[in-house]
């Protein structure tokens, strides 16, 4: 049974209101022989999550940095500047791997590109600390791959399209940003330290991997053989990159560090911290004095309108 929802009006011309699960039957299938094929491709919008890249960066023979510096664009992801990226695309917003027999990665293409047709909803009820996956349709107006005759569930098209695989790993992050969108402004809007690191160890696994084994990591964690055992593959790096984040973001403490270390780093650091914080008061108390004096002169601008040579009249 699909579950009714409500769609925003921006996406109603071609999401269809409705939550589909694992087992919903839908008749839907995209091939090299449907009228609309590579369409898709053309008009690319696509959003890349962790998985999609550890994938990409391999096929193309690049690092995480370079694949993310050629072929990425950042954006914000929500209000709050927390970084997302992109596919980059052509200035026609065709993705620069389509040609015209399909696509040129096929077998290491980005998750959403596997759903396409449908999409993916991770959905975390207010109480709960468990999250649910549902589905949706995703019907555009050029797509005839909703006309076939072919029935298939839900469960069968993911299984087709290879998409468990990028789901059981990227899950782990989908978490991460619903737990930051409903942890509040305290947590919900970190620094722009927590924004770098969030980014790298979300989209730049081998930078993550040079911050890991670098003397400043081992300062703060204890470096042990499951960290290690890490360093030598990028999904088990991936991994441990969310747990990482789940530490310093959430305080989730499953990572040891080493006694009294961040107590010893505040005191290190804690006349640096002082100094910012004087110049950012100081930065906001001459920001006010400049807008107060903007406003008297302001007001001063406006009372010599009102007055001629001889007299002036309120």
């Amino acid at each position: 049974m699909a579950e009714k929802l409500d769609i925003p009006e921006e996406f109603q011309s071609s999401l269809i209101p409705e939550l589909l699960t694992d087992d919903t039957t839908i008749q839907f299938n995209c091939h090299p022989g449907v009228s609309c094929f590579n369409i898709c491709c053309k008009a690319a919008d696509v959003t890349l999550a962790p998985y999609d890249i550890l994938r990409l960066k391999k096929r193309l023979g690049m690092t995480s940095s370079e694949f993310l510096d050629k072929h990425t664009v950042p954006f914000e992801a929500d209000g709050q500047g927390t970084p997302g990226i992109k596919l980059r695309t052509d200035d026609n917003k065709t993705c620069l791997f389509v040609r015209e027999e399909g696509c040129s990665v096929y077998e290491d293409r980005p998750a959403a590109c596997r759903y396409y047709g449908l999409g993916l909803l991770s959905h975390r009820a207010e109480g709960s600390s468990d999250d649910v996956q549902y589905y949706f349709r995703n019907k555009e107006a050029h797509c005839q791959g909703w006309n076939s005759e072919q029935a298939i569930t839900v469960r069968d098209y993911r299984q087709q399209q290879g998409v468990p695989e990028y789901d059981e790993i990227n899950r782990e992050w989908m978490q991460l940003m619903l737990k930051k969108k409903s942890a509040g402004p305290a947590i919900g809007k970190p620094d722009p330290l927590s924004f770098q690191l969030y980014f790298m160890a979300s989209f730049d696994i081998d930078r993550f991997r040079r911050f890991v084994e670098s003397p400043a990591f081992a300062k703060v964690y204890i470096v042990g053989d499951e960290i290690n055992a890490a360093l030598q593959d990028d999904v088990a790096l991936q991994k441990f990159a969310f747990r990482l984040l789940r530490q310093v973001l959430f305080d989730e403490q499953t990572i040891p560090t080493h006694a009294n270390v961040l107590e010893k780093r505040w005191e290190e650091r804690k006349d640096i911290i002082e100094l910012r914080h004087n110049a950012a008061v100081e930065l906001h108390l001459k920001k006010a004095e400049e807008e107060r004096q903007a406003a008297l002169e302001s007001g001063a601008d406006k009372g010599n309108d009102l007055c001629g040579s001889d007299n002036c009249s309120i």
